[in-house]
């Protein structure tokens, strides 16, 4: 089960947290993994990691806010390896601020980042993933994206826009055999994650269930199952991995 040899798969921000786990379970799971983010360094070292564990893995320095580096360099894997198979959209940025406070510069470079580059990801995948009749397109959302927080009006917004564009493109591609659905992580321990004040984790903490924090391999795992063939009728969704966490 959840075999994916054979498969070529994109992971944005692969150069850490998350993502970088995403790319190694994938690998792991036999597909070939293109790397991007934009540091170069960190992505030869995860390129790297991959490969002395027997996987298989390549890399793309990418700033994928600028749609026409990210477009070309997904029109790049599809020339070097004749398709593409899996597009997961995890790259994503904060720039926190009270509404009152947050400026242009903020909520642009926040959308950019996490809606606008999935959306120019998922455009120029979709066509050669209808030629092969396959596709796999998993983009990573959160829990404020459902729940919104303070603090957080453009991170929330991207998140939000990301799950209403899952539910439209999945529809738009069931047919040709290509599934579109959202993880939405909640509290995961990464760098993201990392600097948050210790009230606040104890606070946190105590609405979650489980009664502790996630690991990436928690995300990573659900990736590998909706990138398998045994996710075959699972589209449109939006798959919370959070411990249970207590909304209100």
């Amino acid at each position: 089960m959840f075999d994916l040899s054979n498969r070529i798969a994109i992971v944005t921000g692969a150069s850490q947290g998350i993502g970088n786990t995403i790319a190694k379970v994938l690998a792991h799971s036999g597909a070939h993994v293109i790397c991007i983010a934009r540091t170069e360094e960190k992505l030869k070292d995860i390129t790297n990691q991959i490969k002395d564990s027997g996987g298989s893995a390549d890399y793309i320095s990418c700033d994928i806010s600028d749609g026409n580096h990210f477009t070309n360099s997904i029109k790049t894997v599809i020339k070097n390896h004749e398709k593409l198979d899996i597009l997961i959209n995890n790259a994503g940025i904060t720039r926190d601020a009270l509404l009152m406070r947050m400026n242009e510069e903020q909520w642009d470079q926040v959308i950019n980042t996490n809606l606008k580059a999935a959306f120019i990801g998922m455009k120029a995948a979709i066509r050669p993933m209808m030629k092969n009749k396959f596709g796999r397109i998993i983009n990573i959302t959160s829990i404020v994206g459902i729940t919104g927080n303070p603090g957080q009006a453009n991170y929330s917004a991207s998140k939000a826009g990301l799950i209403g564009m899952t539910q439209s493109i999945a529809k738009e591609v069931g047919t040709r055999g290509i599934t579109v659905n959202c993880i939405a992580p909640g509290w995961i321990d990464t760098e993201m994650t990392i600097d948050l004040p210790e009230n606040g984790k104890e606070e946190l903490l105590n609405r979650i269930p489980i009664g502790k924090i996630g690991k990436p391999e928690d995300i990573a795992y659900a990736a590998l199952f909706l990138a398998s063939n045994e996710a075959n009728y699972i589209t449109g969704q939006t798959i919370t991995v959070d411990g249970g966490r207590v909304i209100n």
